[in-house]
């Protein structure tokens, strides 16, 4: 509040108390009357400087507003809704908000910022598609029509938007840089065990390009396909992404990661924990010969004759009294490598390796569930092969001898097939149902640090899980191969901010929970600066606990609510 002095055509001057409050809608701010104290000349007759008097008559009023507990607000029952009305806004974000700040991704934004020719601001773009996209994730176009659901000012066109993307893309492996430094800074990074896996996000698109390029599915589609590769540390949190075209072979991946992770990080000895898909020969002797190793798994229906004679020898198993039908042994292995590097030249060498194979009565069941659904496919299309083509048999072709497809149409040629289930096949495969081999060239450590260090491999699959429901990475409503790469550089600071965010809460809640209860967490404007809060449940009384905020605070002043996110950007 302030004393207004109003000057008249007379020219006299009145005196009145007015508030300013700031129209969301106008984006102004607006003045409202609070007591009319009338002209100057006559309030002389009572105070001798009615000036000096109703300044401090405004100063008491002021302070006593912001130590009331109680305010009055008259509300209009009749009053109609404003169409497209904007009242309502998040506040939920402000968590994220917290480690978007604490990662300082303002301050390299602004950094870049002094090098880009562009009127729009860089961070503010970026800020609002983060944001958006762990609140309420969808297109790019849906992320700008819904930006007065935040805060923050967004003072930028949709076409601005647009073009920061293929600017934003250009910082991939340098954000990436500034956001590890800043998280071992903050809570340290035990890189001495790290996680590789791949994924892929698929287009519907007809034409493929350079980077979007049919590919091995992870969802059996036909369609092009995008590679990622992802690497979290030894605590789940993702510590580097790359993206590969869609016809990139898994194995060829994890070196270009871990080269530039290494070369840029410089993590010290790290070994890296991936799948059978990762387990080639040339990166095994990578990882073997430069300051680390891995921990892959080995096929066994794939593996040597040798290997296959030694899983189903029962020889040299140990028993787990806690876990009937469990059991597992391990030797000392020579591997023997031949590949060629990138220049082409042969490479031959031994790695001194140590093989652990597990039996295990779960892993058995899952196999043999897993199979059945190709198992009874394999049987239908013998019975009904019109029903069936080329790409609706997919894993149950195998089972089914002498199936021939059209070139053309994909269709079963009936005359030239003579279908009938290959039983030894099946045979083959069940015998070796229930095991599994893990393979490391840290031959001297234990059984079960190799076993319990390859089961942590769940913590990247259940992180793809999140990228693809929580943040729904996909559909992906860009068709630049820069604002591609700008997208995914956004979903990743989503995925690093919400990781550190489990963290902080000691991983108490899934990041779908969070996610949920802070994008229902929500205010509507009153009347007067006054919001009112509809929701807190205790994710967010945890997290307020963390960030000293009280959630279940049911009406708070616009400035109360600026204070409050200029305190985490600020902590």
């Amino acid at each position: 509040m302030y004393l207004k002095k109003s000057p008249t055509k007379s020219g006299r001057m009145y005196l009145s108390i007015a508030e300013g409050h700031y129209d969301s809608k106008t984006k102004r701010t607006r003045t409202v009357n609070v007591k009319k104290l009338g002209y100057l000349d006559e309030l002389m007759k009572d105070y001798p400087d009615p000036i000096a008097h109703f300044n401090e008559v405004v100063a008491e009023m002021n302070s006593q507003a912001k130590t009331a507990d109680n305010a009055m607000v008259t509300i209009s029952i009749n009053k109609a809704q404003r169409v497209e009305s904007d009242a309502r806004k998040n506040f939920g974000y402000v968590a994220l908000s917290a480690i978007y700040h604490e990662l300082e991704i303002h301050r390299f934004m602004a950094n870049r910022q002094q090098s880009l020719k562009v009127e729009y601001n860089i961070n503010s773009i970026m800020r609002l598609l983060v944001f958006a996209r762990m609140t309420s994730p969808g297109s790019k176009k849906k992320a700008y029509d819904e930006r007065e659901w935040f805060f923050e000012r967004s003072d930028f066109e949709s076409m601005d938007m647009y073009r920061a993307l293929s600017k934003i893309s250009k910082f991939r492996d340098a954000l990436q840089v500034w956001m590890h430094e800043r998280i071992v800074a903050s809570y340290g990074r035990d890189t001495s065990v790290v996680y590789y896996d791949v994924t892929n996000y698929y287009f519907e698109i007809d034409e493929q390009d350079d980077l979007r390029k049919k590919g091995v599915s992870k969802e059996h589609r036909p369609d092009p396909i995008v590679q990622m590769g992802l690497l979290l540390d030894n605590s789940g949190i993702p510590m580097a992404y790359q993206l590969f075209p869609g016809n990139a072979n898994d194995c060829t991946t994890v070196l270009p990661i871990i080269k530039r992770v290494r070369k840029d990080y410089r993590p010290g000895q790290t070994i890296v924990v991936s799948d059978k898909g990762l387990n080639s020969q040339k990166n095994a002797y990578y990882l073997a010969n430069r300051r680390g190793g891995y921990v892959f798994s080995q096929t066994v229906r794939g593996g040597t004759a040798e290997l296959k004679r030694y899983v189903l020898n029962p020889n040299g198993y140990k028993h787990d009294d806690a876990n009937p039908g469990y059991k597992r042994k391990s030797r000392q292995h020579t591997r023997e490598v031949k590949f060629e590097d990138d220049n082409k030249h042969v490479i031959k060498a031994r790695i001194a390796e140590k093989q652990v194979v597990v039996y295990s009565p779960e892993y058995d069941r899952r196999a043999k569930a897993d199979r059945a659904q190709a198992v009874r496919k394999a049987r239908a299309i013998i019975k009904n092969p019109r029903d069936f083509n080329k790409q609706n048999t997919y894993g149950a072709a195998k089972y089914v001898r002498q199936i021939v497809y059209d070139e053309k149409s994909g269709e079963i040629i009936e005359a030239k097939s003579t279908l009938t289930f290959n039983d030894e096949l099946l045979a083959e495969e069940e015998k070796y149902d229930g095991y599994y081999v893990i393979v490391t060239n840290k031959h001297s450590y234990s059984d079960q640090w190799v076993i319990d260090t390859y089961h942590e491999l769940w913590r990247i699959e259940e992180t793809f899980k999140v990228t693809k429901s929580d943040l729904e990475v996909r559909p992906i409503y860009l068709s630049r191969q820069d604002r591609i790469e700008a997208h995914f550089l956004i979903c990743y600071v989503s995925l690093v901010i919400i990781r550190l965010l489990q963290k902080r809460m000691n991983n108490t809640f899934s990041s779908s929970k969070i996610l949920d209860s802070l994008s229902k967490t929500c205010c509507s404007h009153l009347k007067d600066n006054i919001h009112l809060f509809d929701y807190s449940d205790d994710v967010t009384r945890q997290i307020g606990s963390l960030l000293d905020i009280d959630f279940d605070q049911k009406f708070r002043t616009r400035a109360e609510i600026k204070n409050i996110f200029s305190r985490v950007k600020s902590s």
